[in-house]
């Protein structure tokens, strides 16, 4: 069973919730006994998530924001740093360029010199996968791993094992090939299917959770659902009991 201080939640699952009542969504979060979360866009909703981080106790380590389209990353960098965000990830880029060598190279020129740009601000820059990065195979290996061996040490990945087996990987084989490199996974359940309102709370569907938890062990476990047919909140609330084996 995980320790919940490795737990944290993707808050872009419960975007709607949010949407009604910022505060009390977070709250809700800290009560079932998370610690961390992940936020995304981040800059749209700072000051709510400033209060609210301080006032139920949250941390947000990583976060998701559109970092290679952004035509500021220092501001990005600088309100990451006012909220003691450590990593900022790049959570989707365009499919259309995971298509050749050079797309993928480029890509991996873009976080390379973000990263740098990070650096003076104390933070490090991640990137995070959907399944089209699995889809691509280049010179025999997948698009992800291709890109992997063109970052600086300094880029990190955040694995979204759902999406990874979506696009037909062993995912334990690939996070044990991707190393030290994978300081974050996305842990979701469901059919594995790409049809995102299938997704359910973690431990409810079909994927073996255990064998990629196991595969990367020291990683900070993100929970997420991108959509799901039932209460996404609740789902929240689920995933944590069941990765943790307790109740709050």
């Amino acid at each position: 069973m995980l320790d919940p201080e490795q737990l944290s939640v993707q808050l872009y699952t419960v975007r709607g919730a949010l949407d009604e009542d910022f505060d009390d969504t977070l709250a809700k979060i800290a009560e079932y006994g998370y610690t961390n979360v992940e936020p995304f866009a981040f800059i749209r909703f700072f000051d709510q998530l400033k209060a609210g981080l301080r006032s139920h106790g949250l941390s947000a380590p990583t976060t998701h924001v559109g970092l290679l389209a952004a035509e500021d990353q220092d501001a990005i960098f600088e309100a990451a740093k006012e909220l003691d965000i450590a990593t900022v990830i790049d959570p989707f880029t365009d499919p259309a360029r995971w298509q050749s060598a050079e797309g993928i190279a480029d890509i991996a020129g873009e976080l390379n010199a973000a990263a740098e740009k990070a650096a003076s601000h104390g933070l490090q820059v991640g990137y995070h996968n959907h399944n089209f990065e699995l889809e691509s195979i280049i010179d025999g290996q997948y698009g992800l791993e291709a890109l992997a061996a063109q970052l600086d040490p300094a880029v990190v990945l955040e694995v979204d094992t759902y999406w990874a087996h979506a696009g037909g990987a062993d995912v334990p084989a690939l996070l044990d090939r991707l190393g030290d490199r994978v300081q974050a996974l996305h842990i979701k359940d469901g059919d594995g299917s790409l049809d995102t309102t299938k997704q359910v709370a973690v431990g409810s569907g079909v994927l073996p959770i255990a064998d990629f938890l196991a595969a990367a062990p020291d990683a900070l476990v993100v929970v997420e659902l991108d959509d799901s047919e039932g209460d996404l909140v609740e789902a929240v609330a689920a995933s944590r009991t069941f990765l943790t084996g307790s109740r709050p």
